[in-house]
């Protein structure tokens, strides 16, 4: 079994590294003035891959944070997957080509599907795509509309085409700090064949233990946002929780 991912969160909105309350511009609390620094200080802690936003780009439909992302890029070894404001190809094209390791697709996975096939085709395992979800029901553009497709609807349109993973957010835990949506994130990994990256309310170390149990066994990992930044969640402690189940789960 390959071990189980923790992606740790930075959310960048004008330059800066933010963490929203259920995906509001509006309640969002800046954690960090330099998202490069902060993402150096993830890759120190022993992470092993980056999640990024662009949040901004997420509501204009096109990169808003280039700068922000590019000092991180130059200041860090690990991967990083990267979205927000993706709808077409030259832009997959141009994050791939300054160095993102995968790219990720949101509103545009629901308005043009064929568009992702197409990049996941040109880019094989290099683009994910992005489900967040509000009572089942996916939200687009920045999470401000939320339309009549459910999350798992979606999500088997992308089967066999080539898709790397299907990062899934639960709109009503994200930034709440209430714990990841373990059953309905489960429940979408088990009827896929494309990995699955659980989001939103990641809480505690608890949650890490939930996230190792049998259940959970076929996601490829999740993201960790506030709790990381409050301190509510030890890195070190996360990490090596993560590493001694895979130890015994190979055994």
């Amino acid at each position: 079994m390959d071990a189980m991912i923790l992606f740790p969160a930075i959310d960048l909105k004008e330059g800066r590294c933010v963490r929203l309350v259920q995906g509001d511009m509006a309640r969002s609390t800046v954690f960090s003035h330099d998202p490069a620094a902060q993402a150096e200080s993830f890759e120190r802690a022993g992470f092993s891959y980056l999640h990024m936003v662009d949040l901004d780009g997420a509501f204009a439909g096109k990169p808003q944070n280039a700068a922000a992302v590019e000092a991180v890029l130059a200041r860090v070894k690990i991967p990083v997957q990267l979205g927000g404001g993706v709808r077409d190809l030259a832009t997959v094209e141009g994050w791939l080509g300054k160095g993102i390791a995968r790219v990720i697709i949101g509103t545009a996975a629901l308005r043009d599907p064929d568009f992702v096939k197409a990049a996941a085709r040109r880019f094989p395992g290099r683009i994910a795509v992005g489900i967040d979800a509000r009572d089942g029901f996916v939200a687009v553009e920045g999470w401000a509309e939320v339309s009549e497709v459910s999350a798992l609807e979606l999500a088997r349109r992308f089967e066999g085409a080539g898709v790397a993973a299907i990062i899934f957010t639960d709109i009503a835990r994200d930034g709440l700090l209430k714990g990841l949506n373990f059953e309905a994130t489960a429940a979408l990994a088990d009827a896929l064949t494309i990995p699955v990256i659980a989001s939103g309310g990641l809480a505690s170390i608890e949650d890490v233990r939930r996230l190792l149990q049998p259940d959970c066994a076929k996601l490829e990992g999740a993201i960790a946002g506030r709790a990381l930044y409050d301190g509510r969640l030890d890195p070190g402690e996360a990490l090596a929780l993560i590493a001694g189940a895979t130890v015994i789960s190979m055994r």
